[in-house]
């Protein structure tokens, strides 16, 4: 069965100067990208769960944050992997100082046997449209056409 999650693009400012909230992920494989590496706050669907009520979780889990606005859908794509996310789009103005993420354990180094733990999510940022072109990964760029379009229906 192919994997589905869903995600939560928060948009703020005039639409002539709109910024997209991302999320740098955490742990040791991203430690040292930032160009390409960045994401929306985003995560699987649990059986039972609507792609609505994930989005919510997920970005309460990345972010430390529930999220009390109008949430709509988006655009559902498929990243490279062959994940199909589920996107929504809502406007607040979050405070990046406040983000708090879960956290997740891995064996680091690999075969060591050590466990460590690390953020899911190690920081969030607003970005201007352009800059978030350059700091998406690749395969959720076509999520920022989309914004624009939803904010200028």
């Amino acid at each position: 069965m192919t994997e589905r999650s869903a995600g939560v693009v928060l948009v703020r400012g005039p639409v002539d100067g709109t910024e997209v909230l991302l999320a740098h992920p955490g742990g040791p494989f991203w430690r040292n990208r930032d160009a390409g590496a960045w994401s929306i706050p985003k995560g699987g669907i649990e059986p039972g769960e609507t792609p609505e009520a994930a989005a919510r979780r997920e970005f309460a889990e990345e972010m430390g944050m529930t999220l009390g606005i109008a949430l709509h859908p988006l655009l559902e794509f498929r990243q490279r992997g062959g994940k199909f996310v589920h996107a929504f789009v809502g406007e607040s103005d979050f405070d990046t100082a406040r983000q708090r993420s879960i956290d997740f354990e891995m064996e680091w180094p690999p075969r060591s046997g050590r466990m460590q733990r690390w953020p899911e999510i190690d920081r969030a940022a607003w970005f201007g449209m352009d800059e978030a072109r350059t700091a998406i990964l690749p395969s959720q760029a076509p999520l920022l056409d989309a914004v624009l379009a939803w904010r200028t229906r």
